[in-house]
Formats: C-alpha cells, sequence, structure tokens
C-alpha cells in the first residue's frame, strides 16, 4: 500500500502542471466534445508509457538520444501549429460563447491531436518512462506497485481534469474568456516547442 501511494502521489506530481496536454483536456472539457475519448487517450497513454518505464524500457531511450531528437523536431512543429490555430480562436472567440453554436469537431481529429501532444512530447519520455522508470526500480519487487499507483494518479488526473472543467462553464459563457484561455493555450505551446528547439542546442 505504501509503494502504491508512493507511485500515486509521483505520478501526479510529474503530470499536474501547466502543459500542452492539459491546456487541451481543459478546452476538450470545456466545449463537452468528445471528453471521454481525449480522457481516454491520454489516460491508457500514460499507462503504456508507466508500464514501459517501469519494466526498463527507460535505459534503452537514454541510449539512444536520436529517438529525442526526432520527437523534439516533430514536437516543436506540431505545438507551433496548433499555438497558430489556436490565435486564430482568440482572435475570434464570439462563434464559442454558446455552446451551439460551437463548430463541430470530429472526433478523429481530437484523438489525432491528444495522440500527438501525448507522443510527440520529448518530456514524456523522460519524466514518465526514464525518470518514472528509474525510480520505480527503487522499490525492486515492489515496482510495480509503485507503477500501479502512477497509473491510478493519471486515470484520477485526466478524468477530473476532462470533466471538471465543466464546472468553469459559466465563467466561459463570455467570449472575452475563451479569448484569454485560448490566448493562454497558444503562450504555452509556443514556449514549450521554443524549449525543445533549445533542447536540440543542449
Amino acid at each position: 500500500m505504501t509503494s502504491l501511494l508512493a507511485g500515486f502521489a509521483f505520478g501526479l506530481s510529474l503530470i499536474v502542471a501547466i502543459g500542452a496536454q492539459n491546456a487541451f483536456v481543459l478546452r476538450v472539457g470545456l466545449s463537452r466534445r468528445h471528453v471521454a475519448a481525449v480522457v481516454a487517450v491520454c489516460a491508457l497513454s500514460d499507462l503504456v508509457l508507466i508500464g514501459a518505464g517501469v519494466a526498463g524500457l527507460g535505459v534503452v531511450i537514454d541510449q539512444h538520444p536520436t529517438v529525442l531528437t526526432i520527437a523534439r523536431i516533430a514536437g516543436a512543429a506540431f505545438l507551433v501549429g496548433y499555438a497558430a490555430l489556436a490565435l486564430r480562436r482568440a482572435a475570434r472567440p464570439t462563434v464559442l460563447a454558446v455552446e451551439d453554436e460551437r463548430p463541430a469537431v470530429s472526433l478523429a481529429g481530437v484523438v489525432s491531436t491528444a495522440l500527438a501532444l501525448t507522443w510527440l512530447n520529448p518530456h514524456v519520455y523522460l519524466d514518465t518512462v526514464v525518470l518514472l522508470g528509474s525510480v520505480a526500480a527503487g522499490y525492486d519487487d515492489l515496482r510495480w506497485w509503485f507503477g500501479a499507483g502512477a497509473m491510478l494518479g493519471s486515470i484520477v488526473w485526466f478524468t477530473a481534469l476532462g470533466y471538471g472543467a465543466r464546472l468553469l462553464t459559466p465563467l466561459f459563457a463570455r467570449p472575452n474568456a475563451w479569448r484569454v484561455l485560448d490566448g493562454v493555450i497558444a503562450v504555452v505551446m509556443l514556449a514549450i516547442a521554443g524549449s525543445l528547439l533549445a533542447g536540440l542546442r543542449g
């Protein structure tokens, strides 16, 4: 039980932060469109990554930096594109003021975006696979209990973020609130893209 709780706390410490993935889940939660699919994609992806880390895949990734370099370039390009879309929405927020007037977003489009924001982010591999995997290794025979706790933390977080976002609906009944949200999302995406590209020179 101690290992489970330790994994739960450590897992939350890695994912409860302002980032590209969390910003996207928040926006989907506010729109109330395909929330279950996005929560499932993010949580299941984390389960796979955490499992890989606990199994020792982090050592392999650490020995092949080319994988992370490719992920940095692809991830930065995707984030810049998504930031541009967010800025475009911020410039015309009135279409999002009323739920019925929001343009339909395809399930495939939302899922593909969630997958890209997860798997094209090299920090995911460094944090979830390498870092969490190395910490889990310290628990020896109990490492899978630690991993299970981290997996539970991921499920709880993405579910709470995706479905809890609707509590902010009254605030986002105003167009300016959407303008601010999309503006913040654009800044976050660009900042992360910049950090990824800066890492190429490190």
